[in-house]
């Protein structure tokens, strides 16, 4: 099984990992270790990933959203069934055994704490979410709960590598013209009018500009590492028809 852990998140209170895509029960397409309840894996033997991660992170529940690319974020006091969580791409918790999870293959997954509050997040930001402000919703949440920003530990964990993620002319136009900075998350692409977009980069970026000085991003690009990661553009190029989806997940420890 493999699990990426950022230096930054470690404490005895905070428990949390990047999972990869080793070390589960699912076959073909979704080998192995699928955590994604939306995808045409077989329920049961998701199931069976999930708690193989609750087990390593010695969590009382594993929970996940149903996430939209959206900019909202909800506070949890008690876990849902599986597949039935609310609609939203960010999720914060003061509770105790109740392991936060992000569903991610391709986009970034976040994972937030301040340990002297007692006060865990975690958030899935693709380029929308980002872009709207599902990391600024986030970090309100928290504090919400009596975090605080200058306190907060942010970890941003595998996701397609700039040198991956082609995108098109209207995609760059739209960064740039929010703020002109934004351009250096853009390098010219290999055809004309493409763009090469730093996604890791600019969700360190907003993480920062939101008041989180202490951010650790992995060196891990979910396309480029097949046996390791899933990923959705590397489905899409193969014209695969579904794809497996890794977890990222924090925890308060009892």
């Amino acid at each position: 099984m493999l699990i990426l852990h950022a230096g930054n998140l470690r404490s005895e209170t905070i428990g949390h990992g990047f999972f990869g895509r080793s070390g589960g029960v699912s076959a073909g397409i979704f080998a192995s270790l699928n955590c994604g309840p939306g995808s045409g894996d077989a329920r049961d033997a998701v199931a069976e990933n999930r708690a193989r991660v609750a087990r390593a992170l010695g969590a009382d529940a594993l929970i996940t959203l149903y996430q939209m690319h959206s900019p909202d974020a909800v506070t949890v006091t008690e876990p849902w069934e599986v597949g039935k969580g609310p609609k939203a791409d960010a999720m914060v918790t003061d509770r105790p055994g109740l392991a936060l999870g992000i569903l991610t293959a391709d986009c970034a997954p976040v994972l937030l704490a301040d340990s002297q509050a007692g006060v865990i997040g975690a958030a899935h930001a693709g380029w929308k979410g980002a872009f709207s402000g599902i990391l600024e919703s986030a970090i309100g949440a928290m504090e919400r709960l009596g975090a605080k920003r200058a306190r907060i530990a942010a970890a941003i964990g595998p996701c397609i590598s700039r040198q991956n993620y082609e995108v098109g002319q209207d995609f760059h136009d739209r960064f740039a013209a929010a703020d002109s900075t934004n351009e250096r998350f853009f390098q010219p692409g290999n055809r004309p009018d493409h763009w090469q977009f730093d996604l890791a980069g600019y969700v360190f970026h907003k993480l920062r500009a939101a008041g989180v000085d202490n951010v650790e991003t992995q060196a891990a690009c979910t396309y480029g590492r097949e046996s390791d990661f899933f990923s959705f553009r590397r489905a899409t190029h193969r014209g695969e028809a579904d794809y497996g989806r890794q977890i990222s997940a924090i925890l308060l420890r009892k």
